[in-house]
């Protein structure tokens, strides 16, 4: 909880919010993150396929309930071009997060989140946030919190059938915060 108030404190200090409400139809801002591989990896590198981008940390409960969904939606859709990408905004070292997420069997791409990323995704304050992004690139929906898994996976198969340029559908998200009092909010 420290450290959430912490990251929550420092964020909305140096950084106004610049991608909040419904996203549908919006650009995905592009950024260049490191891979817990140490490689730098930018979401445009993804064009063309849909990606589910989601922002988790490691004491999250919520997130380690979504993480195996997510693990079996990549092997689910990956050969119908989903990319799952974890951003993970601990303060902790990439050892600690790696071994984190072997444990969890992650099976997609874990990124180091930084408070840049996070001011882009309009200050992301709820853990988990998703956000599904189309082959062109654009957001088809957003979930704050703890989604359905029903819903989590409506949006994958949104962003998957994108497949024209400025195509967008519409999405909704419920969503929970940070801490363990349940918020709701539909995008």
């Amino acid at each position: 909880m420290v450290a959430s108030g912490k990251y929550l404190d420092r964020a909305r200090k140096l950084h106004p919010s610049t991608l909040v409400g419904d996203v549908r139809g919006v650009a995905a801002p592009d950024f260049e993150l490191t891979s817990l591989d140490g490689k730098r990896v930018k979401l445009s590198d993804y064009r063309g396929k849909a990606v589910l981008l989601n922002f988790w940390a490691t004491w999250c409960g919520p997130c380690k309930v979504e993480m195996p969904w997510f693990v079996d939606l990549q092997k689910r859709y990956g050969n119908d071009g989903l990319v799952v990408l974890g951003v993970a905004m601990d303060d902790t070292e990439a050892p600690k997060i790696a071994q984190f997420a072997s444990d969890m069997g992650v099976n997609y791409p874990v990124l180091l989140g930084t408070d840049k990323v996070s001011e882009e995704y309009g200050n992301v304050e709820f853990l988990p946030t998703s956000f599904y992004i189309d082959r062109d690139g654009k957001f088809v929906g957003k979930g704050v919190g703890l989604l359905d898994r029903k819903e989590v996976e409506a949006n994958v198969q949104k962003a998957l059938a994108s497949r024209v340029i400025g195509a967008a559908t519409s999405g909704t998200a419920t969503a929970l915060p940070r801490t363990s009092q349940p918020h709701t909010t539909v995008q």
